[in-house]
């Protein structure tokens, strides 16, 4: 047994994980895995829904401009709440809100109270990416960080997969209201986990109390985190390679396969899955490269989107009527790459804020993403109608959100290594211990 003096000291805050931490956290991700069932849900059934409550392409793209319009703007209030409330108190909102939304959604009658529910759902849903990470920060140590992340983004894929393949199934057997309010019962399941099982952090590793000054306080949170250039260069990293998949897979893939593409709506769910399963396997890549080679962050996060634009260029300029199999197959693998890229962006907002902002560092990295997709959406759905169904043309909007944020990236990815340098230096001169 090694003495005192000679043991590794143990960094301060970091807590040591283990099975506890894993079943906390796990816990937590489960949660995460339904909210995104849920989100995802209208993916597979567009087409129905455009059906039952009878509206063109721009009114359903409102249901998940909507949802993440909703997402988005609760993204920086959900980061100030964990940061003062904890995660359990946040999430169990969240789980009341989102299951309730999934059921009016379920039960809605209209086109107007089907979108209040998508509304609804979108808040809560809002409440939990950010609650999950900061849960394993609390449990987890520092050098866990990158894992962490992508494996919680893992179970968010895990949701998606369940939805494409579970939800697409019992919408044709058992029909719309069946489908969606028999999905709601996972909140409740949820639910029970959390008020049981959850808890904020591990015994002894309480954070200091930080004094709150009402509005002031928020101000000087948000304030903070975004003068942060590894928080923008976050942001911006989420903003450029979350959208494509997000677009595909929430709404537009299914009718782009099947309207476009000419295939049918079995054929088009397996290359739906193929963008889920090809996301389990990148992520897992990228937070293992990421864990080893922190300098991996920017290259992997560019070439995802390099990769991203070229294969959807091709898709949607192919000068035949449709695009081969072997294309729409590689169009669909690439995609899966955008999530995985896109939690990158959470590991350059991580070490740039102190442990007391890192729910509001979250939430405003975690708004590129869903601003970007909530902003394709729309142009979609409107370009459709503008040109008579020209998947071509509406696609093609895609390319203009990925010069923009790739140029962000390209200016603030150096100024942000610099710092996070200077701040590695500075760490390791305070721990260095002179004995007595």
């Amino acid at each position: 047994m090694s003495s005192p003096s000679s043991a590794r000291p143990a960094l301060p805050l970091d807590p040591p994980g283990g099975r506890r931490a894993a079943l906390v956290w796990g816990v937590g991700v489960c949660v995460y895995l339904v909210a995104v069932v849920f989100r995802t849900s209208l993916g597979v059934a567009g087409l129905d829904a455009a059906d039952r409550f009878h509206v063109n392409a721009s009114a359903l793209s409102a249901f998940s401009i909507l949802q993440l319009l909703v997402y988005a703007g609760m993204q920086i209030p959900v980061g100030l709440l964990v940061d003062r409330l904890g995660t359990r108190k946040v999430l169990t909102l969240g789980i009341v809100l989102f299951t309730v939304g999934q059921l009016g959604f379920a039960l809605s009658p209209s086109y107007g109270m089907a979108l209040a529910a998508r509304a609804l759902l979108g808040c809560g849903d809002a409440m939990t990416f950010i609650s999950v990470l900061r849960l394993g920060s609390r449990w987890f140590p520092a050098r866990r960080g990158p894992m962490v992340v992508q494996i919680a983004g893992l179970f968010g894929v895990v949701g998606n997969l369940l939805s494409t393949i579970v939800l697409a199934r019992t919408l044709d057997s058992l029909g719309w209201t069946a489908t969606f309010a028999g999905s709601s019962l996972a909140g409740l399941v949820v639910f029970v986990l959390v008020v049981a099982f959850l808890k904020d952090h591990p015994e002894g590793f309480e954070p200091e109390p930080v004094p709150h000054a009402g509005v002031a306080y928020v101000r000087h949170q948000i304030v903070r985190a975004w003068r942060e250039p590894g928080t923008r260069l976050g942001m911006w990293v989420h903003f450029t390679t979350q959208f494509p998949a997000m677009v595909f897979l929430l709404l537009w893939g299914m009718p782009f396969l099947v309207e476009a593409q000419g295939l049918s709506r079995g054929r088009a769910g397996e290359l739906l899955t193929v963008v889920v399963l090809s996301n389990m396997v990148v992520g897992l890549v990228y937070g293992q490269l990421i864990a080893r080679h922190h300098a991996a962050r920017a290259p992997l996060a560019l070439g995802t989107i390099g990769a991203t634009a070229l294969v959807w260029a091709a898709t949607v300029t192919y000068p035949g009527a449709h695009a081969p199999m072997w294309l729409l197959v590689t169009l669909c693998a690439v995609l899966g790459a955008c999530g995985p890229a896109s939690m990158i962006g959470f590991d350059f907002a991580r070490p740039a804020n102190p442990p007391e902002r890192q729910g509001t560092a979250s939430g405003i990295v975690n708004i590129g993403g869903f601003t970007a997709s909530m902003t394709t959406l729309f142009a979609i759905g409107v370009l459709l109608d503008a040109t008579g169904g020209s998947y071509r043309v509406a696609f093609s909007s895609v390319f203009v959100l990925q010069v923009l944020g790739g140029a962000q990236i390209l200016r603030l990815r150096a100024r942000t290594a610099r710092l996070e340098r200077e701040r590695l230096v500075a760490s390791r001169v305070e721990t260095v211990h002179v004995p007595v």
